[in-house]
């Protein structure tokens, strides 16, 4: 079931996006907010405590700051697709694939910690459906054809359940849980911060994103 919604939280937002053609990806600006204030809150109520209480707090450090250079390293392919805002090349037809292997990794990363906090899945499933919304709206107003758009979307929908078997099946990463729990964690920070840094845009005060943000992190709290 938990592989099933992963896999539906991205195909239908396709589909939504086929269907209903939204143009402008600043109308989910307000559900990006409330995404990364969750998977933020969410990391720090979950994944941390599991961490700092197995090692050492210097070694938890170290891979959390690789995996946030790992983050950043990624998106200089991706585009910052992780956190809406892509931009892909209208004048090519080509099959994205320095955006496609990027998201797909950062994807598979993703799955590692479900296997061991089931509440994750919705922190990752809520980060995903409105980043899945916003890459289907540039894929389908690309010049990639219709069908490179749909295997780049239905490929991407498989990686976080891969990550996820794979977590939970592995005994390599049962013995490293520490260390790659580390680096998600750091992956996890970076693309959650810079989510909430976008959806502040011009660094004005906005009561309805303040307030999603708020209901993000205490929707994570008694979750």
């Amino acid at each position: 079931m938990t592989y099933l919604l992963l896999i539906l939280g991205v195909l239908l937002s396709f589909v939504f996006v086929y269907t209903v053609k939204p143009a402008n990806k600043n109308h989910f600006k307000l559900v990006l907010a409330f995404s990364g204030a969750f998977l933020l809150a969410l990391t720090i109520f979950e994944l941390f405590p599991s961490v700092y209480e197995k090692t050492d707090s210097k070694t938890v450090g170290v891979f959390v700051m690789l995996g946030i250079l790992l983050q950043i390293f990624l998106e200089f392919f991706s585009k910052g697709a992780e956190h809406g805002h892509v931009h892909i090349n209208h004048e090519k037809s080509g099959f994205p694939w320095s955006i496609f292997l990027s998201l797909c990794i950062h994807s598979f990363l993703e799955g590692f910690p479900i296997g061991h906090h089931h509440t994750m899945l919705y922190g990752v499933l809520i980060h995903k459906i409105p980043i899945a919304i916003i890459l289907s709206i540039f894929l389908l107003n690309s010049k990639i054809a219709f069908q490179k758009a749909l295997l780049f979307v239905g490929l991407f929908s498989l990686m976080t359940p891969l990550g996820s078997f794979i977590a939970s099946n592995a005994n390599w990463v049962r013995e490293f849980y520490v260390p790659i729990t580390a680096l998600v964690i750091g992956v996890f920070l970076h693309i959650s911060t810079v989510i909430l840094f976008e959806s502040s845009e011009g660094h004005s005060f906005n009561l309805r994103k303040i307030f999603v943000i708020i209901l993000g992190i205490l929707f994570a709290y008694f979750i």
